[in-house]
């Protein structure tokens, strides 16, 4: 049976999250650089990526195919049947991977029959292994595939499994908020800048603050509301912060942006 250390990983398209999945299992030290692969339109440009990690570029999808154990799809929505339809031959008996959103078990099954599949959206922070992947609980794959995809994923960070309908809201707050929060990184710095704190300074005090916050919460299970409430004293500081992020509509603001993404 494949482990993550022998499995031989596919991309097919190698933009930010392909090429983010790949440093993750990278950092990890679990997949070696040299078992992962990978295709795209630009070859010379796609040479350079794959050489600088250690990695091997193919010029054709169907060559990566026929050399992997994994096959990762990165292009865009779009391009997948007009991509994968004439591999399905060589695709039966691989275990692919989508991280295209949109796309989930049952249009796979209808456009490739029998091939084995499962549909995630990961964000950015996989790179560095504290990723959230998010991942539909059903799935083609077999036994063995669905063991050894899993085993990679759990290497670049928390796998969340949601039904079919939450995948992609799932995969639009898990992908698309490390966007929002580096607003409010960006944010609270340059409220530390006006302040007379120096630039560099306030990043690193807040991002610090963002990343102990959200383990603090993660080690505890406290609600984010009680964590607010014992930062809180009465008649204190925090609570008057806390007033004017409510009047300026802080919370619906970030409820207005996945309803936006969402539809």
């Amino acid at each position: 049976m494949l482990s993550v250390e022998t499995a031989k990983i596919g991309f097919i398209g190698f933009g930010n999250m392909a090429s983010a999945m790949a440093d993750g299992w990278i950092a990890s030290g679990r997949v070696p650089a040299g078992n992962l692969y990978a295709c795209a339109s630009r070859f010379d440009a796609l040479q350079a990526r794959c050489e600088a990690r250690g990695m091997r570029a193919l010029e054709t999808a169907r060559e990566l195919v026929e050399t992997v154990d994994v096959v990762v799809v990165a292009i865009k929505p779009y391009l997948i049947e007009e991509v994968l339809s004439p591999l399905a031959d060589v695709l039966a008996d691989r275990a692919v991977l989508s991280v295209a959103a949109g796309w989930n078990c049952g249009r796979y099954s209808a456009l490739l029959p029998g091939v084995g599949t499962l549909s995630t959206i990961p964000n950015t922070p996989v790179s560095i292994n504290e990723g959230v992947i998010a991942c539909e609980r059903t799935t083609t794959l077999d036994e063995d595939g669905a063991v050894l995809v899993r085993g990679l994923l759990g290497l670049l960070g928390s796998v969340v499994e949601v039904e079919s309908r939450l995948l992609s809201v799932a995969g639009t707050v898990g992908g698309c908020s490390p966007a929002f929060i580096a607003m409010v990184i960006e944010a609270l710095a340059d409220a530390a800048v006006k302040h007379g704190i120096p630039r560099a300074t306030a990043y690193t005090m807040v991002s610090q603050m963002v990343a102990g916050t959200a383990k603090l919460q993660l080690a505890t299970g406290a609600h984010p509301g009680a964590m607010k409430d014992a930062v809180c004293s009465p008649g204190g500081t925090t609570i008057r912060g806390v007033a004017e992020l409510e009047a300026a509509g802080m919370r619906s603001a970030f409820i207005r942006a996945i309803d936006a993404i969402e539809g």
